[in-house]
């Protein structure tokens, strides 16, 4: 299936990705020299990719993956998947905060098989569980992510069907085809929530209640639409915790990257990147932000606020 190139969603340039790694290594060594003036209660939920050796922007080497799980342990934290996490969060709203227990977030994007043969193991020896959002249209084989020239190895549906009964892993959607939702129709991105929704529960014969924005590219059109679709929650990319109060469709996001050391992560486990890198929403804004107009995207009201991550 061929997009056109307004809802084509690619990498980074090396030099933005590289240029993002320098400014996460000085915050976090700020960080370090005042660590508990950021260190919050509060929900903060981490999203990857892929789990594997191999050279991709998107992939966290397998042994440093096997590292921050330990060390979230290590520190009392447990990590559970997006749904249980949102439940925890309502029954304990002073979550992380002294005397309450410390919970973690945990997603992965577009439901790569290295998740299952890399990071499943590692979950299952912790006790934590995970969400994964898939494509369905890549799932199926109808539609490519458009950001790889040679594409890695999807979970197929008997696998993902397989591990949602019966592993810590849990499916849920992230739309047909991954576009750029803001580059859509209203009837089209109806098509993308609600039918990946359909999709993925014919399969898994039970209700799936959460979605990720494809690219963390989302506004108030897109969350009324998820909400219209059924979701419960979903989550974009802005970074930060989530509270008690926090829309449940427009949650917070913080991504674990390549590149980040062991004390990078840590930081971000403890707040220390609880707020947008420097020049991140111009860059998106230039990047995406021209889309459409709001009448091409049936809006009545200004074109939404770019809130994404790098992707993608």
């Amino acid at each position: 299936m061929t997009r056109p190139p307004e809802q084509t969603l690619r990498f980074s340039p090396g030099y933005v990705r590289r240029a993002k790694a320098v400014i996460t290594h000085a915050r976090s060594l700020r960080w370090l020299a005042h660590p508990d003036a950021t260190d919050a209660d509060g929900l903060r939920i981490l999203f990857y990719h892929r789990v594997s050796d191999e050279n991709d922007p998107l992939t966290v080497r397998v042994r440093r993956f096997r590292s921050q799980m330990y060390s979230l342990a290590e520190r009392g934290f447990r990590a559970l998947d997006l749904v249980a996490a949102r439940r925890h969060l309502e029954a304990d709203p002073e979550s992380g905060s002294p005397g309450h227990e410390r919970v973690i977030g945990l997603t992965f994007d577009d439901g790569y098989r290295d998740v299952a043969e890399n990071a499943l193991p590692v979950l299952e020896e912790l006790g934590f569980s995970a969400t994964v959002f898939v494509v369905t249209g890549a799932v199926d084989g109808w539609v490519r992510l458009s950001w790889y020239d040679r594409q890695p190895r999807l979970l197929d549906w008997p696998e993902i069907e397989r591990l949602d009964a019966d592993s810590p892993l849990y499916f849920e959607a992230h739309s047909r085809t991954h576009p750029n939702l803001l580059a859509l129709s209203p009837g089209a991105v109806r098509a993308e929530l609600a039918g990946s929704k359909a999709i993925l529960e014919s399969h898994l014969s039970r209700r799936v209640r959460a979605f990720c924005y494809p690219g963390g590219l989302f506004g108030d059109r897109e969350r009324r639409l998820a909400a219209d679709a059924g979701f419960e929650v979903a989550v974009g990319a802005s970074p930060g915790t989530n509270r008690a109060g926090s829309d449940p469709l427009a949650l917070r996001l913080i991504g674990v990257d390549p590149s980040d050391h062991l004390f990078d992560f840590l930081a971000k486990v403890r707040g220390g990147h609880d707020t947008e890198l420097p020049l991140r929403a111009p860059y998106r804004r230039l990047r995406y932000g021209a889309a459409r107009s709001p009448a091409a995207r049936g809006d009545s009201g200004p074109t939404p606020d770019l809130i994404g991550r790098f992707h993608s």
